[in-house]
């Protein structure tokens, strides 16, 4: 599980992730009975136009400039709808928003995060998933919720710096 930033692949093509996750998420509206609204819809594609989070706030001026109906309330009931629905995660460190490749697949996101190019990418969890809610069960705690996000330098970005410091 890996959002890649086109930085690191000089072919790829944002439009296909863009037209990916709206058959993705017109598919699961159709399944629980709900509607991808327009802004709805906008709000998805603008998030996932960068691989990099995107704030409300962020979301809130695109879609102004787009001349959708920009309140904050209408911003965040369509985040939460997103979110609701599984096809973004939210970033809780950059308070900001994150297209989920694997929305078709309940799951939780983890994230490393580089704190040079702030790219975020999710990664695979299940194992330590597992060993929280078994550590947290053996303490008598019901896991209800959590958040993971390590932060550090990605591939190219410690390449960079190992370059400057030769």
């Amino acid at each position: 599980m890996k959002h890649e930033d086109s930085h690191q692949h000089v072919h790829h093509n944002h439009n296909d992730c863009i037209e990916s996750a709206l058959s993705t998420a017109e598919a699961l509206c159709v399944q629980q009975g709900q509607r991808l609204t327009k802004v709805r819809r906008r709000a998805l594609e603008l998030i996932w136009e960068s691989h990099r989070p995107l704030g409300a706030y962020q979301l809130l001026a695109k879609l102004a400039e787009e001349g959708f109906n920009s309140a904050p309330p209408t911003v965040y009931r369509a985040l939460d709808f997103l979110l609701g629905a599984g096809l973004i995660h939210k970033v809780e460190s950059m308070n900001a928003y994150l297209g989920c490749a694997h929305a078709d697949k309940a799951h939780k996101g983890y994230f490393l995060i580089c704190d040079e190019c702030h790219n975020v990418m999710e990664f695979d969890y299940q194992d330590i998933h597992a060993a929280l809610v078994e550590k947290a069960a053996h303490q008598g705690f019901e896991l209800r919720a959590e958040t993971i996000e390590l932060t550090g330098l990605c591939a190219k970005c410690k390449e960079q710096s190992a370059g400057a410091n030769a």
